[in-house]
Formats: structure tokens, C-alpha cells, sequence
């Protein structure tokens, strides 16, 4: 278990449009990239073998930047194809704030990052979440997937801890980048789940005012 003394001060971060990664949650990523080929290897030799995933946002010049939060994840699986590519998993760790970029000689991005404002991310036990209707909100999940013609191990999603089924269902659901941020941002568990149910309900009315469809 890492703890906030092994955190480093400097991570390699992996800016991916739409992936999320969340704290005690895992994410499979697929490494096809020569320079994240790189940013794995050099993973691997490290102590914590952290990764940090970001989002990214367009500034009204075009430029590409790095979103101010994302969320490391610590690399717990990797597989090699014939090919070269790499398949691996990252197990979410603690969210971070970038300070700066690293400027130097990787071929991937690095950055300076404060962990403290997510202190609690580091805690072994689930959050909860006490204002949960697990009975409406799989009600209301049951029609967006049904709307968006995608399907789900009920069975799995019945029986899932309340912090597994929202996080996972938050890393999972098709949001533009710009919700899934809102969803990393979440302060707390409720927060996350009063935000996935507003991002469900919006896609439900066709991203419009009118009525939830039915």
C-alpha cells in the first residue's frame, strides 16, 4: 500500500482524452505509442510505478494543454504482444494538482504535482455514500443503456460496493472529456454520483431541455 511519504514530487503523465482513472478503481490501457512504450519501460524501474492519466483542454489559441487535476494510477498488470505493444492495468492511487510541466529529455510529458488537496484518496476503506437509491438509480441507468444501445453484466452491477459500481460506471460511460473532468473533480462519492445522474438524465433528454425520454 502506497502512503503519502512514497508519493513522488515529479510523475510521467499520460494525457488520454476521455480516460478516466480514479482512486481504488482499474483502468486497462492498450500501449502502442513509441514514446509510451518508453514511459512504461521507464515505469517499471521506478519505485512507486506511478502513471499519471490527464485530461486535456483546447485554450482559445488551439494550444493543447494539461487539465489542472488528474489521477495517478500505479501499474499492477503488464502483458507484451508479439508485436511489441504493450497491454497493461493501472490501479488508481490518489488524485493530484499539477504545479508545472518538467521540461527535459523523455520522450513522454512529466509533471511537478501536489498531492495534498487529496489526501483522503490514499485512505484503505470504500467511500460511502449515504444518499444512495441504488433501486432508481439502476432504473435510470437501465434506460440510458438502453437509449445509447449498450449492454452490462447486471448480475455484477446488483451486487456491486456503492464506491466500485459509481466510479466504474463514471470511468466506463461515454461522456465528452469535459464531464468525464467534472466527474474526477467530484469532492466526494455523492457529489460524483449526484453529477453521473445529472450527466445521464442530460443524455437521456438528447442533450436538450426537454422531457427525460421514457
Amino acid at each position: 500500500m502506497i502512503s503519502a511519504s512514497d508519493l513522488p514530487e515529479t510523475i510521467p503523465v499520460f494525457p488520454l482524452p476521455g480516460a478516466l482513472m480514479l482512486p481504488r478503481a482499474r483502468l486497462p490501457l492498450h500501449i502502442f505509442e513509441p514514446r509510451y512504450l518508453a514511459m512504461i519501460e521507464d515505469c517499471m524501474k521506478s519505485k512507486t510505478r506511478l502513471i499519471g492519466m490527464i485530461q486535456t483542454r483546447d485554450t482559445p489559441s488551439g494550444e493543447r494543454r494539461l487539465q489542472a487535476i488528474g489521477c495517478a494510477g500505479r501499474l499492477t498488470g503488464f502483458s507484451e504482444t508479439e508485436d511489441g505493444r504493450y497491454m497493461v492495468t493501472l490501479s488508481g492511487i490518489s488524485r493530484f494538482r499539477v504545479k508545472e510541466e518538467v521540461q527535459g529529455f523523455t520522450p513522454y510529458r512529466r509533471c511537478m504535482v501536489d498531492w495534498s488537496p487529496f489526501v483522503l484518496d490514499l485512505r484503505r476503506e470504500e467511500e460511502t455514500d449515504s444518499g444512495f437509491d441504488r433501486k432508481g438509480f439502476l432504473d435510470l441507468l437501465g434506460r440510458y443503456l438502453s437509449a445509447m444501445e449498450l449492454s452490462t453484466d447486471w448480475d455484477s452491477l446488483k451486487e456491486a460496493e456503492t464506491e466500485l459500481l459509481i466510479n466504474s460506471l463514471s470511468m466506463l460511460c461515454p461522456f465528452e472529456p469535459e464531464d468525464k473532468q467534472a466527474l474526477l473533480e467530484a469532492p466526494s462519492l455523492s457529489t460524483r454520483r449526484e453529477t453521473l445522474v445529472t450527466l445521464i438524465e442530460f443524455a437521456l433528454r438528447g442533450g436538450s431541455g426537454d422531457e427525460v425520454m421514457q
